[in-house]
């Protein structure tokens, strides 16, 4: 099935009446560029779940899902550019996968009207629904995964990281530096020395930065790095030979792309994630077995399982559990951008619920409001094994120091309040 949509052919849908229209979701993908190995799997994974409620339910709420696919390139200005060729289209809400294309966003979608949910990335600040009335960023945030990768480093060092050396190794962009400002404000709470490295676009070229941190062997290397930066990254890691169990990446920096390309080398390495690994979850193999079997995927069927595949797959779910939310407040099957960012802000995903979508112990569950535009805020650890290429669950899902983490959203939240004149509402 493919996921593309012409002008004339929405033209042709609105035409025909009410009872042709489709539920429009454009998807801000990238399957070229460097950063096509961390963008294709997630691609696949959520087209190929929305193919499957099409196939299996007839859509949701007997509404086709019409995924209008637009390449990015993870390019911040193509990606507005998608945004502005697809809004007419009746979008229901933009996914931008890139904090780049989100910050750019979020003014225009705002006053546009149309919801954004930035999946663990963006502006982590925009937790705060009194101020962001028009933009997501559940289920966790990138100040709460800074925070959680500290609190894990504490726990294997016995409860403190007293006169320890943690290294971030970082995308020279809006999205790499994202952490810093929780890692400092953490640095100087728990006396941990904090060395900033950033690797310029697309990070091929990482030699002095691994030359530095075998200098300098810091304790622990936590990186937020993007496609191709983070192969790199993680072969480097291997030649200078720096313990792989004390090198922690951020989730977008824990995929197979990542490290199979190290083979051996890439062994024991660490990534946040906030989701479960693996295809032993029904609604997985209903795809296999209905979608990728049946011809009907997205890709060629290579990525089925892999971490990006399954983020895709989170993410598709969610958002058709917003849809199924708005057509249950609204009573209607067809529903507008303002009806999916109500349901968004009212969303709740409970552990039952995930059961019955075929995804127990997937994810925590999840339930939003006004106030509070991200839940549950958790994420847990998993380790590759390179033997047998899988990705293990460590630890249990963890919560983010919210005494530090808590003031930094609202503190930046009400900045921006300030900066572009926003009044925030009241949420009882």
């Amino acid at each position: 099935m493919k996921f593309k949509i012409l002008a004339a052919a929405a033209a042709a849908m609105m035409a025909a009446g009410p009872a042709l229209a489709d539920l429009t979701v454009p998807a801000l993908n990238y399957r070229t560029g460097p950063y096509a190995p961390s963008g294709i799997p997630y691609a696949d994974g959520f087209s190929d779940y929305m193919t499957l409620l099409n196939e299996r339910d007839g859509g949701v709420g007997g509404e086709k899902i019409n995924v209008v696919e637009c390449e990015t390139g993870y390019n911040t200005e193509k990606g507005v550019e998608c945004y502005e060729q697809t809004k007419g289209q009746g979008a229901l809400l933009y996914i931008p996968q890139s904090t780049g294309i989100t910050y750019q966003l979020i003014p225009k979608a705002s006053a546009d009207q149309i919801p954004i949910w930035s999946v663990a990335y963006g502006r982590t600040s925009a937790v705060n629904g009194e101020v962001f009335e028009w933009v997501f960023n559940m289920p966790v945030t990138y100040w709460d995964g800074a925070s959680v990768a500290v609190k894990y480093a504490m726990e294997q060092e016995g409860g403190s990281l007293d006169g320890k050396k943690i290294a971030l190794v970082y995308h020279n962009s809006a999205y790499g530096k994202e952490p810093i400002r929780t890692l400092e404000a953490l640095a100087e709470k728990h006396n941990f020395e904090l060395t900033l490295l950033p690797v310029d676009h697309p990070g091929q070229e990482q030699k002095s930065q691994w030359l530095q941190i075998r200098r300098e062997k810091p304790d622990y290397v936590f990186m937020w790095g993007w496609g191709v930066m983070n192969s790199v990254a993680i072969q480097e890691a291997a030649n200078i030979r720096y313990p792989m169990d004390h090198f922690i990446g951020v989730w977008w920096s824990g995929s197979e792309a990542d490290v199979v390309p190290a083979g051996e080398g890439a062994d024991g390495y660490k990534a946040l994630t906030f989701h479960g690994v693996g295809t032993d979850f029904p609604a997985l193999q209903e795809i296999k077995s209905q979608v990728i079997d049946a011809g009907k995927n997205a890709g060629d069927g290579s990525k089925f399982g892999e971490v990006g595949y399954n983020r895709g797959v989170f993410t598709a779910a969610v958002v058709a559990e917003a849809i199924k939310t708005a057509q249950e407040a609204t009573g209607n099957a067809e529903i507008t951008a303002a009806d999916m960012r109500d349901a968004l802000e009212n969303l709740e995903i409970s552990d039952a619920r995930f059961e019955e979508l075929g995804l127990g112990g997937f994810a925590p569950a999840i339930q939003t409001s006004c106030a509070v535009h991200s839940s549950p805020r958790l994420a847990a650890v998993q380790q590759w094994n390179a033997a047998d290429k899988t990705w293990t669950v460590l630890t249990d899902y963890m919560e983010p120091d919210f005494e530090v983490v808590d003031p930094l959203i609202e503190e930046d939240s009400m900045a921006y309040a300030q900066e572009a004149g926003i009044e925030p509402r009241t949420c009882e």
